[in-house]
């Protein structure tokens, strides 16, 4: 099925808490947004005998930065998490279709701008809305009051649509301080129980302690690390998805 990709070329991504690589991608640019369509693959993280694919077709729109975009991939179109997802979905039985709206370099006030354009441009309402946003804030050291309100901006533009959306958490590293960690951490699940929505509270949990999983950047996900981010998330992004497309 085809993925459809927004991305930029230059990234500020969310991270996994280094204050090296804090300090290596504030002075980055971000590029002007392009859009290309082309052909998913399923990942070698499938390679499991898959299910029959059954049901409805379910869309899957993945509005994110550059952890969605696919960010130092010569293939985003097929390494990036959303195509990689939609193949994994694909292999459990579940018709899904992706399409990936991962800007690089996104803040949440750069997702808020967006927002609208984006879910304007799909050709039929999401199924479901992966929102991940909120790291690039972080790298700014904006104070979690901004994230929060841009947040707050898009679920409800999400929720007058009638939109299913599953929230991707992120952490901000222990540097910033308790308080700080704590403001931001916490805005994921105030914000997914504030809109009933579903939440992952850290997506990048089971490699963010792996650094051969990352790039030489040490904040954008490998391939490997990528299908790894695909194998731990697969489940609820599943369990988000109308009941109709569960397998």
């Amino acid at each position: 099925m085809p993925i459809r990709s927004n991305r930029v070329k230059v990234a500020i991504a969310p991270l996994f808490g280094l204050a090296l690589a804090l300090a290596a991608c504030s002075e980055s640019s971000v590029a002007d947004e392009a859009l290309t369509v082309a052909e998913g693959s399923e990942s070698g993280a499938d390679a499991l005998d898959p299910i029959p694919v059954m049901g409805e077709e379910v869309s899957i729109l993945a509005f994110g930065d550059s952890l969605f975009a696919g960010y130092g991939f010569e293939e985003p179109d097929v390494d990036s998490y959303p195509a990689k997802l939609e193949a994994a979905l694909r292999a459990r039985g579940v018709n899904a279709r992706g399409s990936n709206a991962g800007v690089s370099g996104d803040t949440t006030a750069a997702g808020l701008g967006r927002l609208e354009f984006t879910l304007d441009a799909q050709d039929e309402k999401p199924d479901l809305f992966i929102l991940e946003l909120g790291g690039n804030d972080l790298l700014r050291g904006l104070s979690p009051d901004q994230p929060r309100a841009n947040f707050v901006a898009m679920l409800d533009e999400l929720k007058s649509r009638e939109i299913p959306v599953l929230i991707m958490g992120m952490r901000a590293p222990p540097n910033y301080g308790p308080e700080y960690q704590q403001a931001f951490d916490g805005l994921y699940g105030d914000l997914a129980q504030s809109y009933d929505t579903a939440l992952i509270p850290f997506w990048l949990e089971d490699i963010y302690q792996e650094p051969q999983l990352f790039q030489n950047d040490r904040i954008h996900p490998t391939v490997e690390g990528v299908e790894e981010l695909v194998s731990s998330t697969v489940v609820p992004v599943a369990s988000a998805l109308p009941e109709s497309a569960e397998s």
